[in-house]
């Protein structure tokens, strides 16, 4: 892998995120009762879920965000990657099996930018090195 590679899959997966935070943040509300609505039959406690389901948005935005501009680019991969695994975990409760082919890649982006993060030359992090 190559710095501008890297830059490519880090910019793809950041968008991802941040076009999924954005278009939620608006409709907040909306999309917490979806989801709770979506897991009113799994064996998840409503008080587990309606708290995700605002943070959720939230998360998504602000790793996004930080992975486009490239500020705390292994701590947001991370947290990327751990939003996936609770989204793969509450997929497969739900048994909702379409969506979790899009969750495994990006929970394999993140995994795959974290291996070679030391290629991260075009990121705001090399100003905080200096």
């Amino acid at each position: 892998m190559n710095p501008i590679t890297f830059l490519l899959l880090r910019l793809a997966i950041g968008a991802s995120m941040f076009g999924h935070g954005l278009v939620r943040l608006p409709k907040l509300a909306g999309f917490s009762k979806w989801m709770v609505g979506s897991f009113e039959k799994s064996m998840l406690p409503l008080s587990l879920v309606r708290p995700f389901s605002y943070a959720l948005p939230i998360l998504e935005f602000t790793v996004g965000l930080l992975l486009i501009t490239g500020l705390f680019t292994k701590v947001s991969l991370i947290a990327g990657a751990l939003i996936m695994v609770a989204l793969i975990f509450g997929t497969t409760l739900i048994e909702n099996w379409d969506a979790i082919t899009s969750q495994l890649i990006h929970a394999a982006f993140f995994a795959v930018l974290l291996q070679f993060v030391q290629y991260n030359t075009y990121a705001l992090d090399g100003l905080l090195k200096r």
